[in-house]
């Protein structure tokens, strides 16, 4: 997932500029770890190598998935861009083209996301949310062998890796709220590098990072960390419109919030909604674990 990212970014780099872009691995404890996300201080542990290697010198710039961003500013890093946004919708992967519907009773679905756990609790009470780890395509591999019935997954991640053809239901934002920053890249390089900051930002997307910015925002408005059952999407050209939701692990309670802003408010949108959230008691609702400082998302 991360070099089909990586790629991705560096095929619209060189189209844009005609900069030829050299792709650099880097492994992350989130990678090696089989520990939950909640345990090993949430998806921040994607990030910190990647920021350590480029503050060695080591690379350029850093491709991420821009849901695993904290909201927090790293010393001596930018965000330098953030590319047009991919489907930014969850999906469904079961067997013999099955729909949510269409699972039996007590049926056993994979996630890693209080998010998605939770909304599914909502849409289904009888499911059994299964906690699992691993990359997409481990965990296709356990729809297949049986171990699960289904698993949940960013659709814009199985595109990426060309399998977005095991898809059998995609979640709409009304069924579903997709994480803040789900479906976006993020690019970031070393801070005080002027000629690399102007070169990446050919590659943003305006209406994408207006759209992120104000996710973003209710997500640190909100303190809360990635694992944390938080949904938020806005979209919008000129005029944003965005739509969030904290929820109990179980499903059994959902606040919402909703509003608009033009796109130069992307931030104050955020922290609006937010703070309608907190005055309806969204604090009670974020039970998961703080990450460390430096590693929220």
């Amino acid at each position: 997932m991360a070099i089909a990212q990586s790629r991705q970014v560096a095929e619209m780099i060189t189209e844009r500029t005609g900069r030829p872009v050299e792709i650099v691995g880097v492994t992350t404890l989130g990678d090696v770890s089989r520990a939950q996300l909640t345990q090993i201080g949430g998806t921040g542990v994607f990030v910190s190598a990647l920021r350590e290697a480029l503050l060695d010198g080591g690379v350029d710039l850093a491709v991420h998935s821009l849901k695993d961003l904290p909201t927090g500013p790293a010393a001596g890093v930018v965000l330098a861009a953030v590319p047009p946004r991919d489907d930014p919708r969850d999906a469904l992967v079961a067997r013999d083209g099955a729909k949510l519907a269409d699972l039996p009773p007590g049926a056993r679905i994979g996630t890693g996301s209080p998010r998605r756990a939770a909304q599914l609790l909502g849409l289904r009470a009888d499911l059994r949310c299964v906690p699992i780890r691993g990359n997409a395509n481990t965990r296709l591999g356990k729809v297949g062998d049986g171990e699960l019935d289904a698993v949940v997954l960013a659709y814009a991640g199985l595109a990426r890796i060309g399998c977005a053809y095991t898809v059998t239901q995609v979640f709409e934002p009304d069924e579903m709220l997709p994480a803040p920053g789900q479906g976006a890249l993020a690019v970031e390089c070393r801070d005080g590098e002027p000629e690399l900051a102007a070169l990446l930002e050919t590659v943003t997307d305006r209406a994408s990072l207006a759209a992120v910015t104000a996710e973003r925002s209710l997500l640190e408005a909100l303190e809360a960390g990635c694992s944390a059952p938080i949904g938020a999407y806005a979209a919008g050209t000129e005029q944003l419109r965005m739509r969030a939701a904290v929820m109990s692990t179980d499903g059994s309670r959902v606040l919402r919030a909703h509003g608009g802003a033009p796109g130069a408010d992307a931030w104050q949108l955020g922290r609006d909604l937010a703070a309608e959230l907190l005055r309806s008691g969204a604090s009670d609702l974020i039970t998961v674990p703080r990450a460390p400082i430096g590693q929220q998302e």
